[in-house]
């Protein structure tokens, strides 16, 4: 217990900063205070009630769980509670578990009242203790009143006046721009990238401080190629006006903008998705609101500030570029923005339900899905290079990119000097006893995948929670696994430097592996397999439900045109396989539509006539006699 002196009296939340000083003193004795860090929960969803807290410092993230929880996904946050908030007094009150979880947004520093205390004043002091219970009934009344506010907002067809604004002002914006050549678009869109990647390292620190995830050096690689890397795919290529002109055929392709964009921005790739979704919108004249995921503020909102000096600067409208800052933008305005008549395209890059949210949203949308790229390592592989590849591309950025390596399938002849490559690279294979307290330690039951806050930590971290040592800096684990199933969680995504290793007889058990991990998680992102021979290689692509198919390569690196020669994007999209609508890599051709002008050719009405149909018919009478012959001479060949 603390000292009555160490806790101010005036730091009490209402109605208990009106007690006596005397009552004050009292109930000090029976509080302890408590630190409690970002990203650690202070009690889940189904919990017993201990007591409750007041908070003093720091923010609180009330949400509830969710057995897919993804680290771009907010459809389970409930509410943020601010210091001088009363947390888990509905509990203690109604003697029921806890009806969601409490998770530290920041560093917190709280005051606590635990159920054995609150029992002991309310016995020894009455007057107080029941003044405390009242506080509490306060608390829980008070937080009521709230959530039927936020129903009614949901419920209610409200019309928004931010929303309103936002929108308005970017298309008075985007008109200022329809004349522009191409050359001062390009000029534009070069300004803006080469002004982020002068800041490329401070904003990627500034984003691994405020999300806690991923690295600071690899992050300055993707704020680089989000922003000249990007730039350089598009530079000299039109955007807007005549795109193509077919002679032969009598038709121009006229490219206009879509409209304007609302464009979600994960916490995964905050700063470099930021700026990449201005560059293509800008580049096919449009217009963009973007709405960074609630952990990422902070860094997207420097992207943000850098954007509208840049645009200034350039005598460009600032309005073209707009964000939501600060965490008014609720979970309505977001669907709000989504559904709007006026938003044109929706860019949406988070979890599922954000992704269903914007195909649901009434709006054209491109949505983006989960990763779990198999990655074959056959007989003929160059194992050296397969083994580098893996430890550079799940290492990069703590094993946030999607599209990296997620499940090693490593064919039986080769395994063991797979393993002694991958050890060669700084990856720690786990012995049995390792992925005994991997699956102890690491997995949490509930999500039914990695605990939630190992996502993009870095491999030592999980290695040091595990009791796992090497005699080398560990940069990946990889546990071995044998059991394929939408049960086992090391058959899902892992967005941490982290793999499963399977074993497989050949290539074409590895073939149907891959299939099979695609088909529990990823399908239609990412397919990869390391084999020297080509026809493999194809017969590979051809038989995954997967858009992207690396060969040799890195995943992280060659899901975003690093080591391949796919188009530079932050957006990878997964085709039907993966219910989103296109199986590119997103770019700037994505946000606008072609317009056809398509002249008067006579010459294509004569196919139609009479006579032409005649021939058409007859010579295609004569195939099908051919083919039959064909066919008959080789079924007497083979009877033969």
């Amino acid at each position: 217990m603390q000292a009555a002196s160490e806790i101010a009296r005036t730091d009490w939340p209402s109605p208990l900063d009106r007690m006596t000083t005397r009552s004050q003193d009292v109930l000090s004795r029976y509080v302890e205070e408590i630190r409690h860090p970002r990203g650690e929960p202070i009690f889940r969803i189904g919990d017993e009630s201990d007591g409750f807290y007041i908070i003093d410092d720091g923010l609180v993230r009330i949400e509830l769980d969710a057995a897919d929880r993804d680290p771009d996904e907010q459809d389970n946050v409930l509410a943020f509670l601010e210091p001088g908030t009363i947390l888990g007094e509905l509990s203690l009150l109604d003697e029921l578990p806890r009806s969601a979880s409490a998770v530290a947004q920041t560093d917190l520093r709280l005051r606590k009242v635990s159920r054995d205390a609150l029992e002991l004043l309310k016995r020894d002091h009455p007057e107080v203790g029941m003044a405390l219970i009242g506080a509490l009934g306060r608390a829980a009344a008070l937080k009521l009143r709230s959530t039927s506010g936020r129903l009614d907002n949901l419920i209610a067809s409200k019309r928004d006046p931010v929303v309103e604004e936002m929108i308005s002002r970017a298309e008075a914006a985007m008109a200022q721009i329809q004349d522009w050549p191409e050359r001062r678009i390009d000029d534009l869109t070069f300004a803006l990238a080469r002004a982020v990647e002068a800041e490329a390292e401070a904003l990627a620190t500034l984003a691994v401080e405020e999300t806690g995830m991923g690295d600071a050096a690899d992050k300055t690689m993707k704020n680089r190629v989000a922003s000249l890397g990007v730039w350089h795919s598009f530079n000299g290529r039109r955007g807007a006006g005549v795109v193509a002109a077919h002679r032969l055929d009598g038709v121009l392709e006229v490219a206009c903008p879509a409209g304007v964009i609302f464009a979600v921005v994960p916490a995964t790739n905050p700063t470099s998705t930021f700026i990449f979704k201005t560059l293509i919108a800008i580049k096919s004249r449009n217009a963009v609101i973007l709405s960074p995921n609630r952990d990422a503020l902070g860094c997207c909102g420097r992207v943000g500030e850098i954007v509208v000096e840049t645009l200034a600067r350039h005598g460009a409208p600032v309005d073209l570029v707009q964000w939501i800052s600060g965490r008014g933008g609720s979970r309505k305005q977001v669907v709000t923005f989504m559904g709007h008549p006026r938003i044109a395209l929706v860019l949406a890059t988070g979890g599922p339900s954000l992704v269903k949210a914007a195909y649901s949203s009434g709006n054209p949308a491109i949505g983006v899905g989960s990763g779990n790229a198999p990655t074959l390592i056959c007989a003929d592989a160059d194992v050296a290079h397969a083994a580098a590849s893996v430890a550079a591309s799940k290492s990069f950025d703590n094993g946030l990119i999607c599209g990296a390596e997620h499940n090693l399938l490593a064919v039986a002849a080769i395994r063991d000097r797979f393993v002694a490559a991958l050890e060669a690279n700084g990856v720690a294979v786990l012995d049995p006893a390792e992925t005994a307290r991997f699956h102890e330690r690491a997995l949490d039951a509930r999500r039914g995948g990695l605990s939630g806050d190992l996502t993009g930590r870095p491999a030592r971290e999980i290695a040091e929670r595990i009791g796992v040592e090497r005699p080398f800096p560990i940069r990946v684990i990889v546990v071995p696994d044998a059991r394929i199933a939408k049960d086992n969680p090391l058959s899902r995504e892992k967005m941490a430097p982290v793999l499963s290793l399977y074993t497989v007889a050949d290539e074409t058990e590895g073939f149907d592996a891959a299939r099979r991990l695609l088909e529990i998680d990823g399908l239609g992102h990412t397919a990869i397999i390391h084999t020297r021979d080509r026809a493999r290689a194809r017969r590979f692509g051809e038989a995954m439900t997967a858009s992207r198919i690396l060969v040799n390569s890195p995943g992280a690196h060659g899901v975003v045109g690093m080591s391949t020669g796919l188009s530079p994007s932050l957006t990878l999209g997964c085709g039907t396989f993966g219910g989103t609508s296109t199986t590119d890599n997103v770019t700037y051709t994505h946000v606008r539509n072609i317009k056809r002008i398509a002249f008067y050719s006579p010459g294509r009405l004569m196919l139609l006539s009479d006579t032409a149909m005649r021939m058409v018919r007859r010579r295609s009478l004569m195939v099908s006699k051919v083919g039959r012959a064909l066919s008959w001479l080789r079924f007497r060949k083979s009877s033969i």
